[in-house]
């Protein structure tokens, strides 16, 4: 690739365009040998198209010409050739954050921007002293939680192929490589290349739930599993760089999965998959104490005859020999003198009977193991070992204090109809979803609080749930209370919500003894989550709120609980709902008045925070997310969904996982300890975004409702095409589609970022922002713009969103619609002109991304591969639909180029 023909790049890049030079061109060598030459210059033809059009600021029409009528077999090759140069683009960028991470490092004159280090020395500098900072760090708890949505579920073998060429990058690093050394990288890279080629994305076969399980597994068990002792160890150096201190970390980091767990819409969940999943996740977590034990025996060879063992681990050594005769049996003579190696090979075995179920030698508990653990650290630490193995047994007790023999805590969902109908059917009232919530409540109290037992009915909704409970009990029993994580009620609308899960629990028997209030008692020892998703659920949450806190019932579990209660928060179904100023002022206003209700209660609130990938549906970067969050909302937790392909930008590589869960923790600690100031004038700029929210909704609304929306969407965008696609395990609709509410939010999402118009990113901001001004003045907007973090942060997501837009392409889409293209494709552009027009007025730039270069500049590198897959998306999709959506090869190239865009816009849902 011609270096004149790409972006110009930014300085001290230099390193970034060679990577994107030499990979570009093994992408080029490798389809020319495996397509052909004149397939070859066939791209190439295309691209240099695609740019000029960008250049010259010329219409589609002469690129949408080039790609009409194509052969299906030639579109779908043609798709997946530019999504071969995103792949390439994407991982020269991670690699060249890697390298970027390591110039400061190396430099050592300044701290890496919002790492631990940087953030720690800014704390210093605004107050913080060492107390203060270990107090809250024993306060701290972050858990990114792994959905079960996986819109970017690339198979294993190419996500390990991936790494093959990270690999290769990044020993380049190294001046000292010889030209053969060099050569056989590329050869590495080029295989690697060559064989994805040959290799589809994804299994055609939609994929079960246990093979989500294997997508997420593939995260927690490889670079999540790796790195999270090397977190902890560079937060002992920033303590005792920046304080001077060394003392004991808490445990900080814990994972969580939906993954088997969230039912909600998805017949293929249920109890055996709950039981299923923690099953397969215990056996891979004691896998990999296994492999790490034998890594560790091998490196403790110390022998008696030249250091000292203390008695208390000799004793363990005995008392292991005559548990476990066979494995001591086997250990080999010649190393009868290495007690340490030993005992490893003997801790190898209890933990191979722990995978046996029901072997009475393995361990009961993960602190069992951890007991041995530090038996060996400790007598180490007293002969001279702390530098011979001490340090590697500290690692794998960090690992098991973070996963447990649990891996990853199993959430559980489920809709609140869902419930309502089992509910239904026990009561034997077939109008129960009818009453008021009051009414239900008043009927729930004596089954929730377990005065009175639900009795059995022959209903098969009733006794899904039945089994769901019985086996979280079951559960919870055999693998620790760490093992099951929140149940979280989608759509919850009242407290009679959260009685009925009370309810269903002890129904299912899910229930422990306590001695709480005195006596002997049973209470359902399950945290329970309500999650309030539409701007009308956030809006009533504190009334929801209010109703649980004043239920004595309820207050009751609370008070087993720990008085701590969960909220989860939905940024999808918000969005989806009223937009994205509204559904972010929903969600920020709903903070607001929930922490005041807590503190007034006198209870601990917890947020869980459902984000997605994309900004629409609350994506977005941590640091400058929490720092624009109410004050007080953070206080130590953050408990956030990761999904799609946010997945695999954040874990997929161990360098960038660490530096992920750095800027998290970091962003996490300045948002507990020093907020963001109290700002006086924050009264009056929450008034005005109310008017704001409610004018933007209105105007989203005015879109969504109009007549024939539905029937718009279904023609112009590709979401017939995502609806065929086997992206996980559940439908992509909740009922029948009678408007958007009964769609997902993900495919919603990822429809308008396949068309390029997003509009579930900006719509109706501006006619929001232009209406304030009317009445306000520009310059009362500019000031909330600038000095308003919350504001700040929605424009900065906005703008990005904008930038990925091409309203020309979006509009090639939105002819498919016919008859109602016109009407409905004119809001649409005159809102995003309103819309980029305000914001660059309030931000005070003449462009989108002035002052985000970086950004703007990995846009640049992708747009004339987006485009020409877009334009080819438009005729393949017109041929498909006139072929009733019977033809295959076309199905195969559409869904190419879905890939292909999401890959290059890196956006799904």
């Amino acid at each position: 690739m011609e270096a004149s023909r790409d972006p110009e790049f930014l300085p001290h890049d230099g390193p970034l365009r060679e990577d994107v030079h030499r990979l570009g061109a093994m992408v080029g060598r490798m389809l020319a040998e495996q397509e052909g030459e004149g397939f070859y210059q066939r791209v190439e033809h295309v691209r240099t198209a695609s740019i000029r059009r960008r250049r010259e600021g010329r219409a589609v029409d002469d690129l949408a010409e080039s790609l009409a009528g194509l052969d299906a077999k030639v579109a779908e090759a043609l798709a997946r050739a530019f999504a071969a140069y995103f792949q390439a683009v994407n991982t020269a960028e991670r690699v060249h954050r890697i390298r970027r991470r390591r110039d400061y490092q190396r430099e050592g004159s300044a701290p890496q921007p919002e790492s631990l280090l940087d953030v720690l020395q800014k704390l210093r500098a605004q107050g913080v002293g060492a107390d203060e900072l270990l107090e809250w760090l024993y306060k701290l708890k972050v858990e990114p939680v792994f959905t079960a949505h996986p819109t970017e579920a690339i198979r294993r073998s190419l996500l390990e192929k991936e790494q093959a060429i990270v690999r290769a990058l990044v020993d380049n690093f190294d001046p000292t490589r010889t030209p053969q050394e060099r050569k056989e990288d590329d050869d590495r890279i080029f295989m690697a290349l060559s064989a994805g080629w040959q290799t589809a994305e994804a299994s055609p076969i939609r994929p079960s739930v246990q093979d989500e399980h294997h997508h997420v597994g593939f995260y927690l068990a490889n670079p999540i599993y790796r790195i999270v002792p090397a977190f902890y160890e560079v937060l002992a150096d920033a303590l005792q760089s920046v304080y001077g201190v060394a003392v004991p970390l808490p445990r900080l980091l814990s994972f969580a999965t939906w993954v088997g767990g969230d039912m909600d819409g998805n017949p293929n969940v249920g109890a055996d998959t709950i039981a299923n999943s923690l099953a397969t996740q215990r056996a891979h977590v004691l896998e990999h104490y296994i492999a790490d034990i034998d890594g560790l025996a091998r490196l403790l060879s110390q022998t008696d005859d030249r250091v000292d063992f203390d008695p208390s681990l000799l004793q363990r050594l005995a008392t292991y020999r005559e548990q476990f005769p066979r494995a001591a049996a086997a250990i080999r003579p010649r190393h009868a003198d290495m007690p340490y190696r030993c005992l490893m090979t003997l801790i190898r075995a209890r933990l191979e009977a722990t995978l046996e179920e029901g072997h009475a030698e393995g361990y009961a508990t993960a602190g069992e193991l951890i007991d041995d653990l530090l038996l060996i650290v400790h007598g180490l630490i007293d002969h001279r070992g702390l530098n011979a193995g001490a340090y590697a047994v500290r690692r794998l007790i960090w690992r098991v204090r973070t996963f447990g023999f649990h891996l990853a805590r199993l959430d559980v969902r489920q809709d609140s109809r869902v419930h309502d109908d089992a509910l239904g059917a026990l009561l034997g009232d077939e109008g129960w979803t009818q009453c008021a919530p009051s009414e239900r409540v008043a009927r729930l109290r004596p089954y929730a609080s377990g005065e009175q037992a639900l009795k059995n009915v022959d209903d098969a909704q009733a006794g899904s749930l039945r089994a769901v409970f019985a086996t979280l009990h079951a559960s919870r029993n055999h693998y620790g209370t760490d093992a099951i994580g929140l149940y979280i009620i989608s759509m919850a609308r009242s407290a009679a919500d959260v009685l009925a899960v009370l309810a269903l629990a002890r129904y299912g028997q899910f229930v422990e003894s306590s001695t709480e209030g005195g006596g002997d008692k049973a209470h359902v020892p399950l945290d329970i989550a309500p999650l309030f998703e539409t701007v009308d659920d956030l809006k009533n949450a504190p009334d929801t709120l209010r109703a649980l806190l004043n239920d004595p019932v309820y207050r009751a579990h609370l008070r087993a609980r720990g008085d701590r209660q969960w909220v989860m928060l939905g940024y999808s179904d918000s969005g989806k709902d009223g937009g994205t100023l509204a559904s972010r002022w929903g969600l920020q206003r709903a903070q607001v008045e929930l922490l005041e209700m807590a503190q007034q209660a006198g209870i601990r609130l917890a947020f869980f925070h459902g984000r997605g990938g994309s900004a629409s549906r609350g994506g977005a970067r941590v640091a400058p997310a929490l720092m624009s969050s109410p004050r007080g909302s953070v206080g130590g937790v953050l408990r956030v969904t990761e999904q799609g392909e946010v997945i695999h930008r954040k874990y997929g590589i161990r360098a960038l996982a660490l530096r992920n869960l750095e800027q998290t923790v970091g962003a996490v600690l300045r948002a507990s300890l020093r907020p963001r100031e109290e700002e006086p004038r924050e009264a009056e700029w929450r008034e005005l975004m109310t008017e704001l929210a409610a004018d933007s909704r209105r105007a989203y609304r005015q879109l969504v409702d109009r007549e024939g929306f539905v029937e718009y969407f279904r023609a112009a965008t590709p979401i017939d095409v995502i609806e065929q696609m086997a992206l996980g395990s559940r439908p992509s609709r909740r009922r029948s589609m009678r408007g958007v509410e009964d769609l997902r939010a993900i495919p919603w999402v990822f429809a308008w970022t396949q068309c390029r118009s997003i509009i579930t990113g900006w719509y109706g901001l501006g006619t929001a922002l232009e209406n304030a001004a009317a009445r306000y003045g520009e310059k009362a907007l500019a000031d909330m713009a600038h000095e308003w973090p919350f504001l700040a942060n929605v424009l900065d997501d906005v703008e990005m969103v904008l930038a990925k837009c091409d309203l020309d392409i979006a509009e090639a889409f939105s002819k498919l619609a016919g008859p109602l293209h016109d009407g409905f494709f004119a809001m649409i552009r005159a809102e995003f002109e309103r819309t980029r027009d305000w914001l660059v007025r309030l931000k005070g730039t003449e462009e989108l991304l002035r002052d985000d270069p970086r950004l703007a500049l990995s846009i640049r590198l992708r747009n004339p591969y987006v485009d020409p897959m877009s334009l080819l998306q438009v005729d393949l999709l017109q041929r498909w639909r006139a072929a009733d959506r019977n033809d295959d090869h076309l199905l195969r190239a559409l869904v190419a180029c879905v890939n292909g865009v999401a890959q290059g816009l890196q956006n799904t849902g």
